[in-house]
């Protein structure tokens, strides 16, 4: 399944790194307020046009973290919308590269949030969206066109390998927090607007446990 998920999802539209920006700004809208994203982390509704890298702006968080193998904000893997949401500036740092897991103590800046020196806990809201971005991604680079192979593993000190975990704990995530309005939203205009792909998982949550357990 896995192979043949990598196939369809890989048929896309490939953006650049500032072409992100506008993508954020349609995919990630506030559906009460359509000069608003929400942002991942903190789940603030704030101004599209606060891009940037001051203090409260919000920026471009890669969900797989950028190090995670090395891709930095290539044309590819560093700028596939599928895994990039605004978050605040400061949360995004505060997130850093560290793999997803349980525990911590909690981010003042992102009430919900939690973490220690090797791992972050986002909020429950959007605990599942995590999952399915790192699964997404899983399957989406699988070592072709130039990058390195991405995989889930149980680890949460993967460093610059290109993994990420902790795979028990995302697949925990994605089966309590299915996907909602927001989240398939999105799935549908990243597919209809930006690179014509589709996360399956968004579609699809249980091919996570076919594929996985």
């Amino acid at each position: 399944m896995e192979s043949s998920l990598h196939q369809i999802i890989s048929v896309q539209q490939k953006l650049s790194y500032d072409q992100v920006w506008d993508a954020l700004k349609d995919t990630d809208q506030d559906p009460s307020n359509s000069n608003n994203v929400i942002l991942l982390y903190t789940g603030r509704s704030q101004s599209k046009a606060t891009n940037g890298g001051g203090v409260n702006d919000w920026n471009r968080e890669h969900v797989w973290a950028k190090s995670h193998g090395d891709f930095g904000t290539a044309t590819g893997p560093g700028t596939d919308v599928h895994h990039l949401r605004p978050t605040d500036v400061t949360v995004n740092s505060a997130r850093g590269n560290k793999d997803f897991d349980l525990g911590g103590t909690q981010s003042a800046e992102a009430p919900g949030n939690y973490t220690d020196a090797d791992s972050w806990e986002p909020r429950n809201a959007v605990k599942g969206d995590v999952a399915r971005m790192v699964m997404y991604m899983a399957v989406r680079y699988e070592g072709g066109d130039g990058f390195a192979d991405l995989e889930m593993n149980n680890s949460v000190n993967n460093g610059t390998a290109p993994y990420m975990g902790k795979m028990s704990v995302l697949l925990e995530w994605n089966r309590i927090d299915p996907p909602d309005a927001f989240e398939q939203r999105r799935n549908q205009r990243i597919f209809e607007q930006w690179q014509g792909n589709r996360n399956p998982f968004v579609d699809h949550p249980e091919y996570a446990e076919a594929i996985w357990n």
